[in-house]
């Protein structure tokens, strides 16, 4: 990305595809290819040069749109701070901007409850309840392959294999686990932690969270 500077501020932000115009002058495409930095910056255009001191796993956060300035020579794009992303359930509520873009029922206020069209309160699921799902769906799809087993020795009344027994059992331990692991997260930090890996002085490559018992 590039940006066009004129008396000190940042007139345009091409994107380096195609030609400009600047003042009585046309350049092609060609310039930023095979131009020198010093070569566009004489006539104005500069390389952005990004800043992401500030940027976070979008996972967990939602970050801020890309501030550019120009200073010192060069042009730089920051982030600001970004915002964690609610780890709990809340109540969707209208905000003043959807009011504004009249996506909003007539007589609506900012805050005021979203509802369904049965009435009720809409919930939008924080992180916790996300990861949990999650979870729950690893855990079923684990244990369907081996479900008919269960079918099995239940509408014949026979017995199922100790060995997939006793596996089955496991897994729906660990994921209670896990799922308890998650609640129990202070922060959102404290909740991506627990997913992230980190290599082991024995070269391999664990997380807090665990993982699911493998059947052997």
């Amino acid at each position: 990305m590039f940006a066009l500077v004129e008396d000190g501020k940042i007139t345009q932000m091409p994107k380096g595809n195609k030609g400009i115009t600047i003042g009585d002058n046309q350049y092609p495409a060609s310039i930023y290819t095979l131009w020198t930095e010093a070569e566009r910056n004489a006539i104005g255009i500069y390389t952005v040069e990004i800043d992401t001191t500030n940027k976070k796993d979008e996972e967990w956060y939602i970050n801020t749109n890309i501030t550019y300035a120009f200073g010192s020579g060069k042009v730089t794009g920051t982030y600001g701070t970004a915002t964690a992303r609610a780890i709990a359930d809340y109540d969707a509520v209208w905000t003043q901007e959807e009011i504004d873009e009249g996506l909003g029922p007539d007589g609506v206020s900012a805050n005021d409850p979203k509802k369904d069209n049965k009435g009720n309160q809409i919930v939008v699921y924080g992180l916790k309840t996300i990861k949990k799902e999650m979870i729950d769906n690893q855990c079923a799809g684990l244990l369907a392959p081996s479900d008919w087993m269960v079918v099995k020795a239940t509408e014949t009344g026979g017995t199922m294999d100790s060995g997939w027994k006793t596996w089955r059992a496991s897994v729906r331990t660990k994921c209670n686990s896990m799922q308890t692991q998650i609640d129990n997260a202070s922060d959102v930090d404290a909740l991506a932690a627990l997913f992230t890996y980190t290599e082991q002085e024995d070269g391999s490559v664990t997380r807090p969270l665990g993982e699911f018992p493998v059947k052997a």
